[in-house]
Formats: C-alpha cells, structure tokens, sequence
C-alpha cells in the first residue's frame, strides 16, 4: 500500500529508554482495510472499516529504504524515504528504540488514492504495524494502547486511522491532544456501497472551504443526526436515509466536487442514505436491504467504479511467517 507524500508530522509519543532494539531476520505481513469517514453528519469523528485491503510486505533491509508498489499508486509515489509507510515506520521506531540499518518493502495496493478512502490512514497504520512487527519484545514497548495515539500525530485526525485499527464503526475523538475511540459492531444487514470516481481530490484543499463558524441550528442539526446515525447503524438501519443527512461540511464542500455532490442527491432523492466519503470524491451509500443496494448501484455514474463492499470486522492485522 502507498500513497502520495504528505507532510510529516513529528509523533510526540514517549520514546522508551534503554538499549536499542533488536530486529526480526524474517518478513512481516500487514494488512490494512479501506475507510470511510463522517459517514454524513459524524465530521472527524465517525469511520467505517472496509472490505477492501492493501498488502505489504517489510523487512529489514542493508541500507536506506528500498520500495515496490503494484497496484494503485504504481509509477506516482515515492520509492524511497519519502514514501508515506517508510515515514511512519521511522517514527513508529523512533518510539521503539532506534532506527533499523534498512527497509525493504513490497507493497501490493487497492485502496484508490485520493478519493476518500483512506489510503494515507492505511498507510501510517501499516507503517506502525510494521515497525513494531520487526522489533523483538515491540508489543511491550508500543503497546495496542499506543497504536492510535501515534497514527493520529501523523495522520492529524483520528476518524479514519481509528476505523482502520478496529474495524467496524468506529467514534474517535481528541482529549488534550491524546486520541481515544469505541468501537461498534454494524447491523449485519446494512450494505455499504461504494461509487469511485477517476478523479481525485485533496483533503488539504477541502479541508481549506470549511467556513469558521456554522449557524447553530446547524449544529444542532448535525448533533441530533449524528446520535441517530449511531442507533441506524446498530440495529435501526430503517433510520438510515435521516441519520446521514449533513449540515456541516458537505454542502461547503459540494463546488470542488459537483459530479459526487449530484450522485449524492440524485441517490437520496430515491431514499438511499448516500454520502461523500471522507473528503471525496467517492460517494459512499447505506443500503438496508437488497433491493435498495440493487436500486443504487443500478445508478452508478457512466466512468465510475461501484462496489458492493462488506464491512472490515477485523481492523488492520499483521501476518506473520
């Protein structure tokens, strides 16, 4: 799994004290499900873990970082130190004792990048995972405890990394900088939809037509929403289309996105509970039953990818030999 560069941001985790790590001869395996994130009225708290999985494969290496990537991203992004798993894991090691005398990596990758999926969430977990994979004794020295703290010091927010690690529906939030979350199990008859475009955006940039102030009905809007989308998605999947409605981000960010904001309304006008996922453009839809899946992608956009994807349970797991 790989993706574009982003900028680093320096892990504040405690580093442990003492000798420097002793490093695992044999590979490690991680593998690291897709995301959604808000998932409507939840903004920078709520996630869903996906049923679709990038692959990577480090070792420890003779010099420098060395990285092949098959899949999305093959021929865009950095090969090297700058690539986004290589830049995690040298923090992750950071907080484990010290740097590795090298990283091999090979990176088999299906989360599309830049479409509000959550590939740069996947790849800083991945990193993490790695990194304390390859040490000997680093569960003791970065303990499951750790695990979303750090993400979210790299990432910058904790939705999608939280979905990622735990699977399931995830509510993340921020108390004096440290990231917390719950995690949820979603009625099993919900089916999440995704519509994929070929263009891509960045989160930066609608991130940047977010206003600074909201009106407080819409707060209170969102609030009421969001608590109702928790019930939706846990056992009152009927609620569905009323409990992804949004006030909050989606409309500010509808003009950098206006294909993805059509299929929104065009899907919700039919009573399909549809959102942008993430920070788009990919559209993500609810389905309580069958037929209502069938009936949305049955509206799939001509050039775009739709799939039926089930929910992650499981969160990032590393395998290994």
């Amino acid at each position: 799994m790989s993706v574009p560069a982003k900028p680093a941001r320096t892990a504040r985790t405690a580093r442990p004290t003492g000798p420097r790590p002793a490093f695992r001869g044999a590979p490690a395996h991680v593998r690291v499900p897709a995301t959604s994130a808000n998932l409507g009225p939840g903004f920078d708290s709520f996630g869903l873990a996906l049923g679709r999985y990038d692959d990577v494969i480090a070792r420890i290496g003779e010099d420098g970082a060395q990285v092949d990537v098959a899949g999305e991203g093959a021929g865009d992004v950095p090969l090297g130190e700058d690539h986004l798993i290589v830049r995690s894991m040298r923090a992750a090691f950071d907080v484990l004792g010290g740097q590795p005398r090298g990283i091999d990596l090979v990176c088999a990758n299906r989360i599309p990048h830049g479409r509000g999926l959550g590939s740069s969430s996947a790849a800083i977990c991945a990193g993490i995972l790695l990194a304390r994979a390859l040490v000997l004794g680093g569960e003791d020295l970065l303990p499951d405890s750790a695990l979303l703290p750090l993400a979210n010091e790299l990432e910058g927010h904790p939705d999608n990394v939280a979905a990622c690690l735990l699977g399931g529906m995830t509510i993340a939030w921020t108390d004096e900088g440290a990231a917390h979350a719950v995690r949820l199990a979603p009625d099993p008859s919900i089916r999440v939809l995704a519509f994929i475009p070929q263009t891509t955006s960045s989160t930066k940039a609608v991130r940047g037509l977010l206003p600074a102030t909201v009106p407080y009905a819409d707060a209170v809007f969102n609030t009421s929403r969001a608590a109702l989308l928790v019930a939706a998605l846990t056992g009152n999947p009927g609620a569905l289309l009323t409990a992804t409605d949004d006030r909050l981000h989606q409309p500010y960010r509808a003009s950098a996105m206006p294909e993805s904001a059509g299929l929104v309304a065009a899907l919700r006008s039919q009573g399909i509970a549809a959102m942008i996922s993430g920070a788009g453009p990919s559209v993500l839809a609810l389905a309580p039953d069958p037929a209502t899946a069938a009936a949305a992608l049955a509206g799939t956009p001509a050039g775009w990818e739709s799939e039926d994807l089930a929910v992650d349970a499981a969160g990032a797991r590393v395998i290994l030999d």
